[in-house]
This record gives structure tokens, C-alpha cells and sequence, in this order.
């Protein structure tokens, strides 16, 4: 049997393709193998919003070529979309191909080269699929987006907006929940956008997604605050929701207003901080996430501390820091750069802050007490990793298996993480 290995970069979507592919291809009786050394094939499935990813999947490509030459090796994913010219050689699988998958291996096995990467078609959602934590569904909403930054390509990946019925979306999270699943992702580039195409909304989507008998929990997905203000008054109080996480990632990028909008961000820091209070004022205790870059091309140092102050006025729970990388094709490159020394100084001065303020955060939570969803394993044995209702993560010792629901108690606080003893 012709086995397959698949190396996975970038965020839940992504994760999601590779479980379509590796259920399609299971369904065609290839094998599915953890151990790239044992495979026949190897599948990257590729990501290229920033740069670091992009540099990280060329050298282990090439790493792979050197000690493995006899290798059949396939791209699939985000690269594929933007740097073709770099690709050369292998056969591609475009981000709305993948359905496509089974087709371009055959074709690979018989050594023939072949590019899949039209936009035309979106794979359906009723695709076989094997799961990468059995207990978690992950959704994609939507492809493409509205707006484009010019330090990123999800535009050039993705293209327009183009979101998924809401019929298919219930239909898949139904057929989820009866396999077992308890926790349900909703994943897009930009999941506060959701439905624009169609007429209706992320909020009228998760009014639906509520009504699915079982217990499980849903979690929203990553959402632009240009386009949460659009859907915050419908938004916000269903997060009160027992089926739906208490926390929410909306990234801030950056604290000042000239550095949105070379961005082209669309919002302004005022609209972020009015919408974390009156996200706060509804739900007190929620869980923020937020999304910093540092380094970008017209950030002066006023720049920056602006934008650390808007950390201070906002405590987020979770701060995911990128350093700015020129991409070729962006508006953002053509500009002159920052000092190495410069970005990777305000990158470090920011991760410091960002584990003071997580540790803060999470020490307002040692004494609580209830309900956790052990959703993945620990690093040690017997180790487990349990969420509450605000998705906030316990570290938890004992014999669980995926799926459990236990009450337990924090009792210490860490950087990233809450120990939990059992009740």
C-alpha cells in the first residue's frame, strides 16, 4: 500500500485541509503514516502569511530533497498560490483544490507533473476527513477576505470573499457532534466577515449552530475589528452562550493610527479599545487574544509605545507577536525597513510585557472552580490539558482520556497555562 506523510504549517484552516486530504486519500486506500521516514510520499501543506513560515518550509524542502531524493514530494497550501515561480518541478495543490488531492498523487505516482491551483470552485464540506484531535471539529467558514493588508498575501492566497451556506456549516457540525466531537472551531482568515456574500452573519450562523442538541462547545475563530463593529450588538451576547467559549481573538496589530492605516487595516485604535470595553462590559471575565507586529516599515518609537499602551488599557489573556518581513508583492516592501536591531529590540521588550500581563491574567483565575473539557494531552505522562468555559488552559494530572468533562479547582498560576487540582 502507498503510504503518505503529511507536514502541516500555519493556523486551524489549514489544519482543517490536511484532515480533508488525509481523509480522501485513506478513502482511495493509500496509507497514512506519522513517520516521514516510512512514507512514500510526503504532503506539505503550506503557509504563507508571513514570511518566517515561508522561510521554514523552503529549508526543510530542501532538507527533505537532499536526505530523502527518492521521495514523490507535492505542495499544497497557501505557497502555492504566491510563489510558484519557486516551486518549479513539483506537482501543486492550490488552496481550493484540495478536494483534488487523491487525483494529483495518482498523477505524481505515474511521474507526472501537474498544477491545480484555480480559484474557481470551493471544496465542499462534506468531505471524509481524518481528525487531528478526535474530539475537534474545525470549520472553515469562509475563503478570501474584504480588505488587504499590505504586509500580508491572504488576499493573493484566497482572493474575494466567499463564504460557505449556512445549511453545509450546520450539516457538518451535526454529523461532528453525533461522531463525538465536543469542541467545534469556526476558522477563516477572517470569521467576523462570515456570510457577508450571502446576506446573512456570523451571529445569525451561531444562532443556528446553538440549537444542535449535545454538549459540546464552539470556537470562534479569528475576526477583524473592521468587521466585528459590524456584527458586535448580535455578537457579544451570544458569547454568554453555555455552547459557545467565552473568548474572542481580534488582532490589534498595532496601537498607533499612522501605522493602521499604512497597514490598511481599516479601523482605527480608538474603534479596538471601544470594542474591547464593551466586550469586557459584556462578558468581564472574556478571555482577548490579539495579534501584535512590530517592526513595520513606518513604526517610529512613538509608534510603539503607543501600541504598548494600548496593551496596558487592554491586559489581552493571549498576545501573538510577529516581527514585520517585507513580502514581495506587498505594498509594504517597497518601503524602506526598519534596523534588524530595532525590531528584534521592541520584539523582545513586548514579549516581556506579554508574560507579565498573561501571568497577571491568569493569576485573577487561581481559586476558581468547575468545568473543564480535556481536549488534548500533556507533554509528560499523564499529563492533560483541560479548557473552561473561557477557554482558559489547565494543566491537569491524572487518567482522562479526550472528551471528559471534570470539575476542578485552579490552584497556581503559570505564563500560559493554569494548574488545576481535581474536585
Amino acid at each position: 500500500m502507498t503510504s503518505v506523510n503529511f507536514i502541516t504549517q500555519g493556523c486551524p484552516v489549514n489544519q482543517a485541509y490536511t484532515e480533508q486530504m488525509k481523509g480522501l486519500l485513506n478513502e482511495a486506500r493509500f496509507e497514512i503514516l506519522e513517520s516521514l521516514e516510512d512514507s512514500d510520499i510526503v504532503i506539505f501543506n503550506t503557509c504563507s502569511v508571513k514570511n518566517s513560515s515561508e522561510s521554514a518550509f523552503l529549508k526543510n524542502l530542501q532538507e527533505i530533497k537532499q536526505n530523502h531524493p527518492y521521495k514523490i514530494l507535492i505542495i499544497a497550501g497557501c505557497i502555492v498560490q504566491t510563489n510558484q515561480q519557486l516551486l518549479e518541478g513539483y506537482s501543486l495543490v492550490g488552496t481550493r483544490q484540495i478536494h483534488k488531492i487523491v487525483e494529483v498523487v495518482e498523477e505524481a505516482l505515474n511521474d507526472n507533473v501537474v498544477k491545480m491551483i484555480e480559484f474557481g470552485e470551493m471544496p465542499p464540506l462534506a468531505l471524509p476527513k481524518i481528525r487531528e484531535n478526535p474530539i475537534v471539529e474545525i470549520i472553515p467558514l469562509n475563503w478570501g477576505c474584504l480588505s488587504l493588508c499590505p504586509s500580508y498575501k491572504t488576499k493573493l492566497i484566497s482572493g474575494d470573499l466567499k463564504s460557505y451556506p449556512v445549511e453545509e456549516i450546520l450539516s457538518a457540525a451535526k454529523k461532528a457532534v453525533d461522531e463525538g466531537v465536543k469542541e467545534i472551531w469556526l476558522a477563516s482568515q477572517d470569521t467576523m466577515c462570515y456570510g457577508f456574500d450571502l446576506g446573512t452573519s456570523l451571529a445569525s450562523l451561531l444562532q443556528e449552530l446553538i440549537k444542535i442538541p449535545g454538549k459540546f462547545k464552539i470556537k470562534v475563530g479569528m475576526g477583524s475589528p473592521v468587521h466585528l463593529k459590524k456584527v458586535k450588538d448580535q455578537l457579544f451576547p451570544l458569547l454568554n452562550h453555555e455552547k459557545i467559549f467565552k473568548f474572542l481573538h481580534v488582532p490589534v496589530q498595532t496601537g498607533s493610527d499612522k501605522v493602521l492605516k499604512d497597514m490598511d487595516r481599516g479601523n482605527t485604535k480608538e474603534e479596538f479599545l471601544n470594542l474591547v470595553e464593551e466586550l469586557k462590559n459584556t462578558i468581564p471575565r472574556i478571555t482577548l487574544a490579539t495579534d501584535i507586529t512590530v517592526g513595520f516599515p513606518s513604526e517610529t518609537e512613538d509608534d510603539y509605545w503607543e501600541t504598548l499602551e494600548v496593551v496596558k488599557k487592554t491586559t489581552p489573556d493571549v498576545i501573538n507577536i510577529s516581527k514585520f518581513w517585507a513580502r514581495s508583492g506587498t505594498s509594504a516592501a517597497e518601503m524602506e525597513q526598519l534596523p534588524e536591531d530595532v525590531t528584534m529590540h521592541r520584539s523582545k521588550v513586548i514579549t516581556d510585557i506579554l508574560h507579565n500581563v498573561s501571568k497577571i491574567q491568569n493569576e485573577k483565575w487561581v481559586g476558581w472552580e468547575g468545568e473543564v473539557i480535556i481536549d488534548d494531552k500533556g507533554h509528560e505522562d499523564k499529563q492533560w490539558i483541560g479548557r473552561n468555559d473561557y477557554y482558559k488552559l489547565f494543566v491537569l494530572e491524572g487518567d482522562f482520556k479526550l472528551g471528559d468533562i471534570i470539575n476542578v479547582k485552579a490552584v497556581k498560576a503559570d505564563i500560559l497555562s493554569l494548574r488545576g487540582k481535581i474536585i
